[in-house]
């Protein structure tokens, strides 16, 4: 190992505890800076909507995840909000398809702030009234999503390309599925996915260890809990497609095109293969590539442009996805550019510029409190720590790539969305909304 690399791993090295009730607490303490950043990670998403729980097997509609997470911010004194503004932490939460996270920033009261943070994801509390009133909220949220071009093309693409597979629901879910989100409903959630040892607690900046072990005792956090194991249950998905193509319409000002590929799901755990596909796609697509330079330069793409890895448990898909106003040529050049690369292998000297890209991003993400805590949490989901990520991308080669480039990107699993600007003529090809 280069001397160099080991100078990287050793300040990636954070502080790791497992406390007696399950829970992993991580900590990069970061002197002369004068913020702290806290996030409460739990393994609970918008796919968990059939699952397994001891003996019994519940099923939820789409949209509870999501819905859990505004929820948690109530209790029986009032709103979460509050407390924080009254700390000073500016807190958050966002969900993703097998994630919910909450957290904050604070300058001071950072030791009040984190009781707030850890005692609003371990005591919840829901009545009827608290779960309707949160639905005109949340469908105006849905509805704004829906007016996303960006998001449409991820969603609209994950049903061209799954049957069952929970990913082709919306992360918020549907105005009718929230419509049927109960207090139990939730309350089975908290049991299932909100246990200590389902959850991960990461903070950086100004703070200690023992600021954060003492939290976590005072919640309760330092004694034996139990451990529920919920297992995601579903149906299995064949390597087939829904359909290959689909059209519609919206108020955007030009065309915007995505290109999905479907792939085999990768094994839990399984971090180095996904690395290894976004660095192919950085190699075909990225903003280092040749194809991008030429779209960007010749004004056929916005720096949008792009490709990404969707990957969660039972689902892996390659996505490609911007706008242009000659939609059909951009697509061409990327199928062309996939299969020339496939053929001619991909170029080493953008391979090591990618590679090292990816590098810089781990570091520097180091250097901020709020990318440092969100990602050894993101990690540690993982099962995986920030320097154990740095080592295995050391380990990955340009000969890796290829290998793996003939497995993937296959057109016979290839979907393709266009949203074209309302009024003007559809494609005469696929399916339209």
């Amino acid at each position: 190992m280069s001397d160099h690399l080991r100078a990287i791993l050793d300040c990636a090295d954070n502080e790791r505890y497992v406390l007696p009730s399950g829970l992993t607490v991580l900590v990069r303490p970061m002197p002369g800076y004068s913020a702290a950043h806290a996030i409460v990670a739990a393994r609970f998403g918008s796919i968990d909507v059939h699952f397994r729980l001891g003996e019994e097997e519940l099923s939820l509609p789409a949209g509870v995840a999501h819905y859990l997470e505004h929820k948690m911010f109530e209790d029986q004194e009032g709103d979460a909000f509050a407390k924080f503004a009254h700390t000073g932490a500016n807190a958050n939460a966002f969900t993703s398809f097998d994630r919910t996270c909450y957290y904050f920033t604070a300058t001071n009261a950072v030791d009040e702030s984190l009781d707030v943070l850890l005692e609003m994801v371990t005591h919840p509390y829901f009545t009827e009234e608290t779960v309707a009133k949160e639905q005109g909220i949340i469908a105006q949220e849905i509805k704004m999503y829906q007016d996303s071009p960006d998001w449409r093309l991820i969603t609209e693409l994950c049903q061209c390309l799954y049957h069952t597979h929970p990913i082709r629901s919306d992360i918020a879910g549907t105005c009718e599925s929230i419509a049927q989100i109960t207090p139990g409903m939730l309350y089975d959630c908290c049991r299932a996915f909100y246990a200590p040892s389902n959850l991960v607690l990461a903070a950086a900046g100004n703070i200690t260890a023992r600021q954060v072990l003492d939290a976590c005792a005072r919640a309760g956090l330092d004694q034996p809990a139990a451990r529920p194991a919920a297992r995601r249950l579903w149906t299995e998905e064949p390597m087939t497609l829904v359909q290959d193509w689909k059209t519609l319409r919206m108020a955007v000002s030009k065309p915007c095109f995505g290109i999905g590929y479907k792939e085999e799901p990768l094994a839990p755990g399984d971090g180095r293969t996904e690395v290894l596909y976004e660095l192919l796609l950085c190699c075909i697509s990225g903003g280092m590539s040749p194809l991008y330079r030429r779209l960007y330069d010749e004004g056929l793409v916005n720096p949008g442009f792009g490709g990404e890895v969707l990957r969660v448990d039972g689902c892996c898909c390659i996505l490609f996805t911007g706008e242009s106003d000659t939609p059909d040529q951009v697509e061409q050049l990327l199928l062309e550019e996939i299969e020339r690369v496939r053929a001619q292998g991909v170029d080493r000297e953008v391979f090591t510029l990618c590679k090292n890209e990816k590098y810089g991003q781990l570091v520097e993400n180091l250097e901020n409190v709020e990318d440092a805590a969100s990602q050894m949490a993101d990690f540690a989901l993982m099962g995986q720590t920030v320097a154990q990520q740095i080592e295995m991308l050391a380990g990955l080669t340009a000969e890796d790539a290829d290998a793996a480039l003939q497995k993937i990107l296959n057109p016979g699993r290839m979907a393709r969305v266009r949203i074209l600007p309302d009024g003007s003529a559809a494609e005469d090809s696929g399916e339209n909304d």
